[in-house]
């Protein structure tokens, strides 16, 4: 195979800037305020998508995208298998990183914190919530476990779709959401010459937030 050369694949960053004073003391009110403007940003199709980085069992990182359900001041809500690869990661060492990147808005959202299980009574809400088909896949589902093949699958949702024909699907005991809670989140908004603005806060004990500005 030839080596393919990347080294000239070259963007140039221009749409917007960032400063201390946008962000304020209010980290989170101004997170929404950059998610809103990609949620509704024409090119960008799930501004929810966000990388979720933990250490495994195995002590290696590893990083997957996942979907954002919810985020309010205590932090940001996804939910998944709590046996997956991540679940067991998580429980083995509960503090991940999420990132957030939109291109068609040149920006990046890098948020560092410690995770916990939702309270059930809000997993249930949100399970209940789902279509019926993503409901019985999450039962379907061992995740991150080893298969044979796909028609496993397929014969187990088709015999629950007959089990709960007329009946309502109960949330699996070992699916639910997460809360991270942030301790640090870094907005990088790209700007030419590779002279990005990059403003990092961290969470102080006292519930408010130190501002700085980073180098590129």
């Amino acid at each position: 195979m030839d080596k393919e050369d990347l080294g000239q694949l070259r963007k140039s960053y221009d749409k917007s800037s960032l400063d201390l004073s946008d962000v304020g003391d209010d980290p989170i009110g101004f997170f929404k305020k950059w998610f809103d403007e990609a949620s509704n940003h024409s090119e960008i199709e799930e501004a929810n998508a966000m990388s979720l980085a933990t250490l495994g069992i195995d002590d290696f990182p590893k990083s997957r995208v996942v979907l954002l359900k919810a985020f309010t001041d205590k932090g940001f809500v996804f939910y998944t298998n709590y046996q997956s690869e991540k679940g067991l990661a998580i429980a083995h060492h509960p503090k991940v990183g999420l990132s957030f990147f939109w291109p068609p808005l040149e920006r990046q959202v890098i948020i560092k914190g410690l995770i916990q299980k939702t309270p059930s009574d809000l997993s249930d809400e949100y399970f209940n919530s789902r279509p019926k088909g993503s409901q019985l896949g999450a039962i379907v589902s061992d995740q991150s476990n080893v298969i044979s093949d796909r028609t496993i699958l397929e014969a187990k949702l088709n015999a629950l779709e007959i089990q709960y024909k007329n009946e309502e699907i109960p949330r699996p005991d070992n699916w639910g959401g997460y809360l991270v809670i942030p301790k640090s989140i870094e907005f990088w908004q790209g700007r030419p010459n590779r002279l990005h603005d990059r403003i990092r806060c961290h969470l102080r004990k006292t519930g408010l937030w130190d501002l700085e500005r980073l180098a590129p």
